[in-house]
């Protein structure tokens, strides 16, 4: 018994070392350095007050910083909300991606209906640009090289921002000492005259646009009997006007981007355009892009091809 127990712990013994020489060998993945870390910094507020009496505001902003030793162009992000909301948390897919480029990209929120009206959200993006420039330094940001991307009704603000280059009159607010000029600004499926954001569409849609509920008429005038007065956008056409970006289009207008997609159905695919066409008259460079089958937001816009046409045109105009 003692032989045969001897004879197991041998073998055992003989198992182990086998098992203890035998290799394996790790896989080697060498990689190359080009995307960055990128930092979050979020709701980091850059203005606070009181509208038409109601509770104190405060509007914030989230902020991606790349990972650098040198300062980074700056993308500022107006994300859209039907002139209803101001979400900075959407798109994180583009904000993303521009920061790894190589972009600082700042979400801002802004002013909105219903207690809210034009200008107070040009004034607030301005403000945003302004206070961005002044805290250059705390993130790595290269004043010289601001541009503006939005979404929808970010989109809009993102066309005002392009055409209000040496424009103070929307300048408002702190650190005035700042310039809110930009260098270009890409405009995905924005309005650009609030007169006519149902033109392609059918009777009852374009009927509907001209109603006094709607969100662009309360965008110019308030809302009917409580902080402004009954009627739609027709009603007012010296408001309406004043408060579309189309009409502010000069020689000092940026160069832009414009993204629509052709399956819309609620901004009408003919709002770029009319920017397009306007910058192109005066001679300003600018592209236009329609994505076959993309409706307003959704998967569409996050895809690569979509979102590289947005990076190239932000090369183009601040990395030279």
């Amino acid at each position: 018994m003692r032989k045969v127990l001897l004879a197991l712990l041998v073998v055992a013994l003989m198992a182990s070392f086998v098992y203890a020489e035998e290799k394996f060998e790790s896989k080697i993945l060498p990689v190359e350095l080009v995307t960055p870390q990128i930092m979050l910094y979020d709701n980091i507020p850059f203005h606070s007050g009181r509208e038409r009496g109601s509770q104190m505001f405060t509007l914030a902003m989230d902020i991606l910083q790349p990972d650098s030793d040198k300062p980074l162009p700056l993308i500022v992000f107006i994300t859209g909300g039907g002139f209803m909301m101001a979400p900075k948390n959407n798109w994180i897919h583009q904000r993303m991606a521009l920061a790894a480029e190589g972009y600082v990209v700042a979400s801002i929120e802004y002013r909105h209906a219903p207690l809210s009206k034009f200008p107070a959200p040009i004034e607030d993006c301005k403000l945003a640009i302004r206070w961005l420039r002044a805290h250059a330094s705390q993130y790595n940001i290269d004043p010289e090289r601001v541009g503006v991307l939005g979404n929808s009704a970010g989109g809009y603000l993102s066309a005002f921002m392009g055409v209000l280059n040496d424009n103070r009159e929307f300048d408002k607010g702190d650190f005035l000492d700042q310039s809110s000029n930009i260098l270009c600004a890409a405009d995905i499926f924005g309005i650009s005259e609030l007169m006519s954001i149902g033109d392609d569409y059918p009777e009852e849609v374009r009927k509907l646009h001209d109603s006094p509920g709607i969100t662009e008429a309360m965008w110019v005038k308030g809302v009917p009997g409580f902080s402004g007065p009954d009627g739609g956008v027709k009603d007012f056409p010296e408001e309406s006007k004043k408060a579309s970006p189309l009409y502010y289009v000069s020689e000092k207008t940026v160069p832009m981007l414009f993204m629509h997609g052709d399956a819309d159905t609620s901004v009408s695919p003919s709002q770029t355009d009319k920017m397009y066409q306007a910058l192109r008259a005066k001679g300003i460079e600018a592209e236009r892009y329609v994505v076959p089958g993309a409706p307003h937001g959704g998967p569409y816009w996050v895809q690569e091809p979509v979102v590289k046409i947005m990076i190239d045109f932000f090369n183009k105009y601040m990395k030279k």
